[in-house]
């Protein structure tokens, strides 16, 4: 998983093991109904989970550094990572990142932003179910100065003029915000004004000066481990005690009450401490296994809501999930802090055919016809990685290809990438996207997709394949 959610992780760096039936078939047969639901239970809470735990690893800093900061904190990404970075699978160069995590189960936080300058932006904010219940920015609020209240399950106070309420369904909330940068110093500095602005604060300090308190560190937090795999790991009766617990300030959904009836069989109770008497201890392993199993599985299955086509793969059903579980659980584990489509897109090629992988002793290109380039309000962007998800050092420091790099056309309007380890000569260089000599992944951006056709929402605009030289 991209620890913090900064990136999107594809089935590529997801880590390899075997499958959880490694013991007698009747140890899980026997109270298969209980099992059954327990499993279901599981995965329904899973990204309520995952998201503490996140939340924990993040937050546990006594002042901002990275990609972490104290609860109630802004984190200001202030550069894009080089090929040395390895905090978070697939990292981007498009947008420079401006989140926190908050609490607003006891009173409502106020986020003031800045006018933007017509620079494009989205400030998505994530419940601890992982959905984006709200997603001010350039397509739905515009660039202007505007201030927000975001409020928590039950609050019904009176909102201050000038704010616009936001309303969270749960009291965990991720703002997980993106700034568009072309990387240049001069933009940087730029952005970096614009991000010195934005203010986060309890609606009880409105209007005085404040200061963010410093963090509390923790030590017994596990700052280490993969936060996926810490709540992998993790016992199920004190995964259900974990879920219970998070269930009081963070309610589920109306839609939810047909799961929470079943899960009341093995003593999962919204708003009540959890039983473990309920769970048989042989579990303990085997219902965090097969319930991943089953979640990765759905990844691969014909109704995992993925699309495949001339070698890439990606979903539109990202960010709203309503009572699609699985779905939901997927991206937690895959692509934690994902957007709407409207938002974003992320296809992925891992391999230019079923029976080959990229490799960087071959060439490679990505035509795309006149008059066909991503259809995008935002922008778009062709991002290389290496086997593990990471950027690829190069001689010319290019880890992704967009307009903003100025590629040149073809003599009949084409835009042709040429993905390559050697330079394809100096008059190809600007439409060059350098590639190790080993094996690589491609990643094609779409910033606010166009919803009118041709659009990639409902599959009538195609992505091209990527072709080899010869």
């Amino acid at each position: 998983m991209a620890l913090g959610g900064l990136g999107l992780m594809t089935a590529a760096a997801m880590p390899s093991r075997s499958f959880a039936f490694d013991g007698p078939l009747m140890d899980i047969s026997e109270d298969s109904e209980d099992f059954s639901i327990a499993s279901d239970a599981y995965i329904y809470g899973y990204p309520l989970v995952t998201m503490e735990m996140t939340r924990r690893v993040v937050t546990n800093v006594a002042e901002p550094v990275g990609t972490r900061g104290p609860m109630g904190t802004i984190i200001k990404l202030r550069q894009y990572p080089d090929a040395s970075f390895r905090d978070v699978t697939a990292p981007n160069a498009d947008t420079l990142y401006t989140t926190a995590f908050f609490d607003v189960g006891d009173e409502p936080w106020v986020l003031s932003v800045p006018d933007m300058k017509d620079r494009y932006f989205l400030l998505p904010f994530l419940s601890g179910w992982t959905d984006v219940f709200a997603v001010p920015g350039s397509r739905t609020t515009g660039t202007k100065a505007q201030t927000f209240l975001i409020t928590g399950p039950g609050w019904t106070g009176t909102i201050p003029d000038g704010m616009s309420e936001l309303k969270s369904p749960t009291a965990i909330v991720w703002l997980l915000g993106r700034i568009y940068c072309t990387g240049t110093p001069e933009d940087y500095a730029e952005v970096h004004a614009l991000q010195d602005q934005f203010k986060l604060q309890p609606l009880s300090t409105w209007g005085k000066d404040y200061t963010p308190p410093a963090g509390k560190v923790d030590p017994s937090i596990d700052m280490k481990t993969a936060v996926r795999d810490q709540v992998n790991h993790m016992p199920t009766a004190e995964y259900f005690k974990l879920l219970a617990d998070l269930l009081k300030r963070n309610p589920p959904a109306p839609e939810d009450a047909p799961a929470l009836e079943q899960f009341k069989l093995i003593g999962l109770e919204a708003g009540k401490d959890f039983d473990p008497k309920f769970i048989d201890r042989r579990w303990d392993k085997r219902v965090p296994a097969l319930s991943y199993d089953r979640v990765m599985l759905h990844f691969a299955s014909k109704d995992g809501d993925m699309t495949r086509q001339n070698g890439w793969n990606y979903t539109t059903k990202t960010g709203l999930y309503g009572t699609n579980y699985i779905q939901r659980a997927l991206i937690t584990a895959i692509g934690l802090g994902a957007n709407r489509p409207e938002d974003a897109v992320y296809p992925t090629s891992l391999k230019p055919s079923l029976l080959e992988d990229y490799e960087g002793k071959h060439k490679y290109t990505l035509r795309f016809d006149k008059g066909q380039l991503p259809p995008v309000k935002g922008f778009w962007s062709l991002t290389m990685y290496d086997e593990q998800m990471f950027f690829v050092a190069n001689p010319i420091n290019r880890y992704s290809m967009s307009l903003r790099t100025n590629p040149t056309y073809e003599a009949d309007g084409s835009l042709v990438i040429y993905i390559q380890n050697e330079s394809p000569g100096p008059d190809k260089e600007a439409n060059w996207l350098p590639a190790p000599k080993g094996k690589f992944h491609l990643m094609l951006r779409l910033y606010w997709p166009d919803e009118n056709k041709p659009s990639i929402i409902d599959g009538s605009w195609v992505i091209p394949p990527v072709t080899k030289a010869g």
